[in-house]
């Protein structure tokens, strides 16, 4: 008996000993599992409306609204007013193929003031498309129409006549808007002519017949302009 009573107490200890010992097996599962704290979402910002969203578009002063939705070219706005049944406008591949455009337009400051008009003189004008003898808005700003077309063109300053403007009609930094129809276009060198032209780049130049009359009122282009 007393040596059943003496294992059993060492039995007994040993038990102790083990239960004692033995650490929780679902500690490290419940602290896995245990639910994450969410942070608190911020509620989403509206973004800010473009400012200039209906510049150019909306009816202002003497300049009607366009009709349709401004599509991007560059870094200015157009809208398409007609697409003309012509053929497309080329562009000019100089020294030997340089494309005269014939143009009517009306231009305005975007606070509708009316500053020039080929239609109201009754006299489109004439220019070599790319050669840098209209303000850079002009000259990328015929893409992709067709002869007989009619697009407004929403040209910022600085695709315009830059930082200085062109004094005393468009002030400085001046976005400016030009409803312009595309008349007719060709290769057989013509008299330039019109308000609005730049002075020519140093490179490729106007063929001799072309040349010999020079633009109204050059503007100087708007890299050459300080502010």
């Amino acid at each position: 008996m007393r040596a059943l009573a003496a294992a059993l107490i060492v039995s007994t200890t040993l038990a102790a000993q083990t239960t004692t010992t033995k650490k929780p097996a679902t500690t490290a599962a419940k602290s896995a599992t245990a639910p994450q704290k969410l942070r608190p979402t911020s509620p989403t910002r509206p973004m800010p409306a473009d400012p200039k969203a209906n510049e150019g578009v909306a009816a202002v002063g003497t300049m009607p609204a366009a009709t349709g939705t401004p599509a991007q070219l560059f870094s200015m706005r157009f809208i398409d007013l007609k697409v003309g049944d012509g053929e497309e406008a080329r562009p000019s591949m100089p020294p030997d193929k340089v494309v005269f455009y014939t143009v009517h337009y009306t231009g305005w400051t975007t606070d509708g003031t009316k500053f020039d008009s080929s239609v109201d003189r009754g006299e489109p004008i004439v220019f070599p498309i790319g050669l840098k003898r209209v303000i850079t808005g002009w000259d990328t700003g015929f893409e992709g129409m067709r002869v007989g077309g009619k697009r407004r063109l929403i040209i910022p300053w600085q695709l315009a006549y830059g930082a200085a403007g062109h004094p005393p009609v468009i002030p400085e930094k001046a976005d400016l808007v030009f409803d312009i129809e595309l008349v007719g276009q060709g290769n057989t060198p013509q008299p330039v002519t019109g308000t609005h032209f730049e002075e020519p780049a140093a490179g490729p130049t106007i063929p001799p017949a072309a040349s010999q009359t020079p633009a109204a009122k050059p503007a100087e282009r708007p890299e050459e302009r300080h502010e």
